[in-house]
């Protein structure tokens, strides 16, 4: 038996269906097809949509737009797309703040920035937070240069983000706590649909920032559990210690290679020597900077003093846990009005039951003095009429007439006389 042949996958390809490279592709004369202008513009709009307005603040508080698209800012800022997603207006995110490697992500209300060891990159925006923000900010840092100031960079930024937030906050809480006080106590007095709809609406803004002030103290009180979150975030003094050790690498490879220069000048060896000096020098040289390198990491790993800021999340952890506490003792004092008004209207309730139960009682005495009395009517008028010779007037069936009923005297049947 012969062997089975595979399937033949030959099939004639129509002339109409060859693959012209016009269709995909530009061509010199810039005509092209619709499939490479769909494409192209799907890119382009892509780009457009990517690029935003930034404010960029520099440390002596000079500040100026620019108009940056994403890859641009991950490669600037050495941050991964998941972090710039935070910052993006179109998305809704809790409070958040991220410690990396060359910059510090903040999302705080409205307050979107990226802070890194030499400027602070702010999202654009009409918003009355964001310009706050912008204009202390460089006020700020332009009073700091002619005084000393304990905080890096990195720090006063972050430091007044979270004042304007506890602020912002702060203040809603103030206003929402106006508003709700008087109207409960106007409610407790006096229950009506329209104050019960008003404590509804304003019962559903509280809950919306009680859940957005916990969510900043919790990001806050994170970070300060964290120490490794923490010693992230001293973006100066890692740049300068990056700084040092390039520079004594560099001039550490200068002066081996002088020296080598000098020795090779001086003594000259033969060319086997030569190549075991070279090795030796490259091995004296990473020698060195695995050295330097454990030395770099030691001392950012032990050598970090997070006390800093620890003491700045501190402070304003205790702002934000105090508007927290008023909001929840808020929240209590709705609780307890709407327990005064239930039990005001179980009272009510009760009211009402013990009314219907009366009057329910009183209509069934009254049905009962009724059943009686029909009961006494009924036996008298068939007393009067068993008796002989009596006579009793009433009416038609139809009611239209009166009748006379007589029974006559020797126990006869009743005749029936129109009147």
């Amino acid at each position: 038996m012969g062997q089975p042949q595979p399937p033949s996958f030959d099939y004639a390809v129509p002339e109409s269906a060859s693959l012209d490279p016009s269709k995909y592709y530009f061509d010199v004369h810039a005509s092209h097809n619709t499939r490479g202008s769909g494409l192209l513009s799907l890119k382009k709009r892509g780009h457009n949509l990517g690029s935003r307005s930034w404010i960029k603040i520099d440390r002596s508080g000079n500040s100026n737009i620019l108009e940056l698209d994403k890859f641009t800012i991950m490669r600037r800022c050495n941050l991964p797309s998941r972090d710039l997603r935070l910052l993006d207006p179109l998305f809704i995110y809790p409070s958040t703040i991220l410690g990396r490697e060359s910059a510090i992500v903040v999302c705080l209300e409205q307050i979107r920035c990226i802070i890194t060891a030499d400027e602070v990159i702010l999202m654009n925006s009409l918003d009355g937070s964001v310009l706050q923000y912008k204009s202390e900010l460089c006020k700020r840092l332009e009073t700091s240069i002619d005084q000393s100031d304990d905080l890096p960079f990195e720090f006063r930024a972050l430091e007044l983000a979270l004042e304007l937030t506890c602020i912002s906050l702060d203040a809603q809480e103030n206003e929402l706590e106006m508003e709700i006080y008087p109207m409960l106590d106007e409610l407790a007095s006096t229950i009506s649909t329209l104050n019960l709809e008003r404590v509804r609406r304003f019962k559903g803004q509280l809950l919306a920032l009680t859940q957005r002030v916990q969510k900043v103290c919790d990001e806050i009180e994170h970070l300060m559990d964290d120490d490794g979150d923490m010693a992230e975030m001293y973006l100066t003094e890692k740049k300068e210690r990056k700084d040092f050790i390039s520079s004594n690498d560099t001039d550490d490879q200068l002066n081996i290679s002088r020296n080598f220069k000098v020795e090779s000048k001086s003594a000259p060896v033969s060319p086997v020597g030569s190549c075991s000096e070279v090795q030796k020098l490259q091995r004296a040289f990473s020698s060195i900077n695995s050295s330097k390198q454990e030395s770099f990491l030691s001392s950012s790993s032990s050598g970090e003093n997070i006390d800093q800021l620890e003491m700045l999340l501190e402070a304003y952890f205790v702002v934000v846990d105090n508007t927290l506490n008023k909001l929840l003792s808020l929240k209590e004092y709705i609780d307890d009005t709407e327990d005064l008004i239930n039990i005001k209207l179980g009272t009510v309730q009760n009211q009402l039951i013990k009314f219907e139960l009366l009057l329910t009682a009183a209509t069934f005495v009254a049905t009962i003095f009724a059943v009686v009395a029909a009961v006494f009517v009924t036996t008298g008028l068939l007393c009067i009429l068993s008796m002989p010779g009596a006579t009793v007037i009433g009416m038609t069936r139809d009611r239209t007439s009166p009748i006379r009923l007589n029974r006559s005297t020797s126990g006869g049947p009743t005749r029936e006389t129109r009147i």
